[in-house]
């Protein structure tokens, strides 16, 4: 399950910013201000209980490639490719025919490609923890959190690729997959 109130949880984790794992009381403390049934929603108007925050850091990059590429579609003939941070997607084949490479980062050195994906059409997604992590005591904590329990999602794959029609749709698979652990694989191939 994804909760974008779980920004609260920010509080107790700072990826890439330190090697400090919060306490448990921390952890919890943060999480009771993670409750999206206590959101109040009376258009216009968003309400949040104090303490709460949104995050749409989990959709918000993919939500602006499928809206950057609908409105440069608006503009030109010409294939278009947008790409934010890694988060991607294509009008369709380049001018030539052919389809568009991109290399997914090799987990375990930076910098370096794992493989190759090639795609004329859709949007490709790519989420893990290689970028937002922890480590303590040897044991890396990922960045993505459970948000029942408010901390790192364990055995899930290190990175989770997705190709999907729009960016939105590829981003939301990859991070589903993600909060599923040792199961992501599983539900991915029902989708």
């Amino acid at each position: 399950m994804i909760d974008i109130t779980s920004g609260a949880l920010r509080r107790a984790w700072r990826f890439g910013w330190s090697e400090n794992v919060p306490s448990e009381l921390a952890v919890r403390d943060a999480l009771r201000h993670v409750v999206w049934n206590k959101v109040a929603w009376d258009r216009p108007i968003l309400q949040l209980q104090v303490g709460m925050e949104i995050d749409f850091g989990g959709i918000g990059k993919e939500y602006a490639v499928d809206r950057a590429l609908a409105l440069a579609k608006g503009h030109t003939c010409t294939p278009v490719l947008v790409n934010l941070g890694g988060d991607l997607r294509v009008s369709g084949p380049r001018r030539d025919g052919s389809p568009w490479y991109f290399a997914i980062e090799d987990v375990d050195c930076a910098g370096t490609a794992a493989g190759l994906v090639e795609i004329s059409s859709g949007a490709l997604a790519t989420d893990g923890d290689s970028h937002g992590y922890v480590t303590r005591a040897g044991v890396r904590y990922g960045h993505i959190l459970n948000p029942h329990t408010g901390w790192p999602i364990t055995d899930a794959p290190r990175t989770v690729p997705v190709h999907a029609a729009t960016c939105s749709e590829a981003g939301l698979l990859a991070k589903l997959a993600l909060l599923r652990g040792a199961r992501a694989d599983e539900f991915l191939e029902r989708y």
